[in-house]
Order: C-alpha cells, then structure tokens, then sequence
C-alpha cells in the first residue's frame, strides 16, 4: 500500500539504535508518509535535531515546555493530528513510563495523551531485554493494545555481546507500518492457504546435491499477498537466500519428501498455490560419505527414483483444499504441457510459464504466464513477480465470492 499523506508521528528515543532512525524516515518519506519527529533529550546523545530536521523536512520537537509549542497544548495536538505513533528505538526507560502511565517528558506525555495505534520497535542489550521488570512491561503495553516490531537477534553495539536486543531494521518498520495503515479490504479473511516456493535439494552425499535454479521469488511473492488479502498463510519452502514474508508462517525445508510431509502437516486448507520447483528426481541411495574421485577416472552411476508429485499428491487428497493451484514450469510447448498438466494432477487452474535460459525467469525478477484453466486460458503480460501475486491473489479471491 501507499502512505502517501499519510501522518507518522516518530518518538525516537535515547539509545544507539537511533541511527537507524534517520533511515526509517527517508523510507518512510519515500512512500509518501508526512513523518513528525519527536526526540527525547537521550536521543539527542546520540544524533542531532538538524540531522533529523533536514531529513523529515518537518520540525523537530523535543521539549514539553516550550512556550511556543504549548501555547496551544502542542503535546495533545501532536498526539491527536496523526494516523499513527512510532516508537524507535523504544527504550526500556520509555518502555517503563508508558506501561506505569508515567509522563515528565515531551515523548512519554505524547504516548499517554495519544488514541492513535501505537508500534513500539524496542532496542536494548538482551540483558536488559530480558529482565523480568521490562518483560513485564512488555507483557502490559501487548494488553494495553501497543503493537510491537522486534526486537531482533543479532549482534550489538558493544562490541562481542550478542543475543535479542538489536531494533528491528527500518524497512521491516516500514512494513509494519503499512499493515497497520491498511484499511483495504480483506477478501481472503477467514481463508486458510498453503504456498510451496523454492527449489528443492536432493542429495547425492554429503557435500552435493541436485537442484534447479528457483530463486523462491514467485512463491514468496505469493504467500505475502495472500497474507495481505487476509488469508492465513503457511509457506513450505525449499532453501532459498531470501527473508520469510512478514505475516506468514514458514516452514523451511530441503528435500521433496520433506516438503511433501509439512504440505499435508498443513492440511486442511481452502487454498493451496503449488509454486515451488520440486526435483523430480532424487538418488535411490544417497552416499553417507563424500564420493571420492577414482583414481582410474571412472565415473560414478547415479541410481535416480521419483520423487513425490505433489500437486497430484494435493490435487487427489481427500482433504482437498477448495482450490488448487499448481505452476508449470516448461522450456516448449507450454500451454500444452500445463493443459495436460491441470488434467493429470487435478488443479483449478496451472500458471503456466516458460522457463528457457533465455527467458531470464528462472530466477529473475518478472514473469510472464498465462493462467490455464477447464474454462480456456487468459495470457498474460509480462510484469513483475510482484504483480503476478497480486494479480493471481485477485483472481483467486474471486473465485471465493
């Protein structure tokens, strides 16, 4: 979704996290958000009101008392002329004061005056994070209906500690925030939906595998639209190098057999979209050992079995989902491959695309498909992976009405 005009007021709070802050308020101005930035006097140690100042283009508040400010109560109109607060870096100072009604500076006043949703980013050492005085805040501020983005695990500043304290990264803010600001329709509310992506390794032993090219964008790109049209979303990935969608839950996985199993684990669902690209083969016998080279050259055989179809496995199931979606990957004879294809494995419709080298699919950012089904086939454009989920989501959301 757009921000655009959107208004977000963002507290940034005294800890050395808020160097990202300065981030977060480009990406948040990018997309067309009005950020209002508030700093308590901690967070000034840290970076400077001019800093913050040029880059939300908006002046920076910092004191409760400020005569000009609060010739017109200045902490309740900033408080109340916004679609939401963001706290980051929430402290567990701030933390503390907001979950004890507490308010003797400009940001804690704001945050107990405010009847806006309020996402709190908190960041802190992980000793602090689990202290049971700040758990219990955090518990509290969850019931008084604050929303919360992190924190993450990771390294921290102080050099050689590690552990869950590091503040969510802006973009993953950014995200958080759009969830919160949208009030579209959710078409899939209610709907329960299972997404395999990536590709699948089957291995040989040890060290090697068979593999295909599949990036897991497509499906990615699929599980977090269907999450955004309101869907509870389990995604099965293979190994891929991208970040879980956010609202999805995801279960990772490597070979087909296992993919098969959290599939099924998944059941029942309303919809299931079969995207990821399962090898179809696997070795009979995998080696437990790294096999060696032969010192008079000769070349291993590989005994190869069929791995499980699991689009027919889904297709055929007793437990089928409503609908079901499976993906044709072809290097010719597309269409006709993916009518066979909806036929044989019993989907509602085949997304059918053509994955030669020269195509740049595989692996790559667009796509062009063209969605089969009993009722004949729509071809479409080539766009993004992104439109594709979006546009697929749509199609099967009308299919629910």
């Amino acid at each position: 979704m757009t921000l655009k005009d959107k208004r977000i007021l963002l507290i940034i709070s005294g800890g050395i996290a808020a160097y990202k802050s300065l981030d977060l308020i480009r990406r948040l101005r990018e997309r067309g958000a009005i950020v209002i930035p508030v700093m308590t006097k901690g967070a000034e140690e840290f970076i400077t009101p001019l800093a913050v100042g040029a880059l939300s283009a908006q002046r920076v508040h910092t004191d409760l008392f400020s005569r000009e400010d609060e010739v017109d109560v200045g902490h309740i109109r900033l408080a109340r002329e916004c679609d939401l607060v963001v706290v980051a870096p929430a402290t567990a100072d701030l933390m503390g004061k907001m979950a004890n009604g507490l308010a003797n500076d400009l940001a804690s006043t704001i945050l107990l005056a405010t009847e806006r949703p309020v996402l709190l980013a908190p960041a802190m050492n992980p000793k602090m994070w689990s202290n049971p005085a700040v758990s219990r805040n955090a518990s509290q501020l969850l019931i008084d209906g604050a929303h919360f983005i992190g924190p993450m695990r990771g390294e921290m500043a102080e050099g050689g500690e590690a552990g869950m304290g590091r503040m969510a990264e802006p973009l993953d803010i950014v995200a958080e925030v759009e969830t919160l600001l949208d009030t579209a329709p959710k078409p899939l509310a209610g709907k329960r939906a299972i997404v395999t992506s990536g590709p699948t390794h089957e291995p040989i032993d040890p060290v090697r595998y068979i593999a295909n090219r599949s990036s897991g964008t497509q499906g990615h790109a699929i599980a977090a639209a269907l999450a955004r049209a309101g869907a509870d979303v389990t995604l099965v990935s293979g190994p891929v190098s991208l970040d879980d969608p956010r609202g999805v839950r995801t279960v990772h996985v490597e070979r087909a057999e296992e993919m098969r199993d959290a599939v099924l684990l998944a059941l029942p669902a309303d919809i299931a979209v079969m995207v990821a690209a399962v090898a179809d083969w696997r070795v009979a016998s995998a080696s437990g050992e790294k096999i060696k080279k032969q010192a008079d050259g000769a070349t291993p055989v590989l005994s190869l079995t069929e791995n499980p179809d699991i689009l027919k496995v889904i297709g055929h199931h007793a437990r089928r989902p409503a609908l079901v979606v499976g993906f044709a990957a072809e290097t010719n004879n597309v269409e006709q491959n993916g009518r066979a294809k909806l036929e044989r494995k019993g989907a509602d419709f085949i997304v059918a695309n053509d994955v030669s080298p020269e195509t740049g699919i595989m692996g790559g950012a667009r796509n062009r498909v063209a969605i089969i089904s009993r009722d004949g086939i729509d071809r479409w454009p080539d766009m993004g992976k992104d439109e594709v989920a979006e546009k697929l989501v749509a199609l099967i959301a009308e299919r629910f009405k």
